[in-house]
């Protein structure tokens, strides 16, 4: 059976962006017809500034947000990264593996070592090699697909270069993985500024729409997007950004092409009230799900703890190979323990 993995940081609250671009098609597609793997990835939340009590609460708050989005801990394996320790002893093996260059490339690594220092801050070591420990994410399961937004395909190029190398150096051990997207919505735009993604960690947040916004919230987001000079409706991602936005947003919501959607609008205004609809309408399961899992936070404990347990019990024998592979000497076990049990 087809294995996948994908993650999401505990870095910002959810957003559309997030349900339309990955979530959703995790919970409708994914679980169904591949052996998968959920994770809330809180260690990548570390390479920047940031409130401990914040990444703990958020952390939570994405699990349960995965949990109301659909994910069935009977179809799929939902889990926190750092409750699994096998991510980070393969990280490092693998940074004995990759490149400086490699990790500098990073596309990500740039923009975000650029904001870092314009604040006047330091950039962590993490914040270099963290495409590593990702891939460790990636690989440490086996993993042949890895559903990403195209920003995050970079990564998975990374993760699949470090497999072939490693197989190559020390003998097969790792799947080289694949990225997959889905074919509408990849990339939700922010509704202020449409050349940026709507991302969790951004700071414009009328820009945004959050899973947990309420409905009115949303279609004021969304009846004051940007839009562009002229007013005929069409699919135009390089010419209209603003327009083509709302059109992918409202196909992503209700089924069908954009560019077939246009067609269906002589208005910017209308097109904005049914993508507002069309948007709170989508989150609203989504939002009363939520509201029941956090009134049984024990119901989100258990499937945390027995997610992890069978990540563990997958990713271990393939880090451990990992590491015989690389000529470590594996532990010598306790003749008191072993007699014990």
């Amino acid at each position: 059976m087809t294995r996948v993995f994908s993650g999401i940081k505990p870095t910002g609250h959810l957003t559309l962006g997030n349900y339309l671009g990955a979530m959703r098609r995790w919970a409708d597609v994914d679980q169904h017809r591949a052996d998968a793997l959920f994770c809330v990835v809180d260690l990548h939340a570390l390479t920047v500034d940031h409130d401990p009590a914040r990444v703990r609460r958020l952390t939570r708050q994405s699990a349960s947000l995965l949990l109301a989005a659909g994910l069935d801990p009977r179809l799929c394996t939902v889990f926190v990264q750092s409750h699994v320790d096998e991510h980070t002893r393969l990280s490092y093996a693998l940074e004995c593996v990759a490149g400086d260059g490699e990790a500098r490339r990073m596309i990500q690594y740039k923009e975000k070592a650029v904001r870092e220092r314009e604040r006047g801050g330091g950039v962590r070591l993490s914040l270099l090699t963290y495409p590593v420990l990702m891939a460790a994410d990636i690989l440490a399961y086996g993993t042949d697909e890895v559903p990403v937004g195209d920003d995050q395909t970079q990564h998975v190029e990374l993760a699949r270069d470090l497999a072939v190398r490693f197989n190559q150096r020390y003998g097969h051990t790792f799947t080289v993985p694949r990225a997959t997207r889905p074919a509408v919505a990849a990339r939700v735009m922010n509704l202020r500024e449409p050349a940026a993604k709507m991302g969790k960690s951004d700071d414009s947040g009328p820009g945004i729409v959050y899973l947990l916004d309420e409905p009115d919230t949303v279609r004021g987001k969304i009846m004051r997007a940007v839009t562009d000079s002229g007013q005929e409706v069409v699919h135009d991602p390089a010419g209209r950004p603003g327009v083509a936005n709302l059109l992918e947003i409202l196909a992503s919501c209700v089924g069908g092409e954009p560019a077939a959607l246009a067609g269906s609008y002589d208005s910017y205004g209308a097109l904005k009230k049914d993508t507002a609809e069309a948007v709170v309408e989508t989150l609203r399961p989504l939002r009363e799900r939520h509201r029941e899992l956090c009134a049984d936070p024990g119901h989100v404990d258990a499937v945390l703890r027995e997610g992890a347990e069978r990540a563990r019990a997958m990713a271990r024998p393939r880090v451990d190979a990992a590491y015989r592979a690389l000529g470590l000497l594996e532990p010598v076990a306790d003749p008191v323990v072993n007699a014990a049990r």
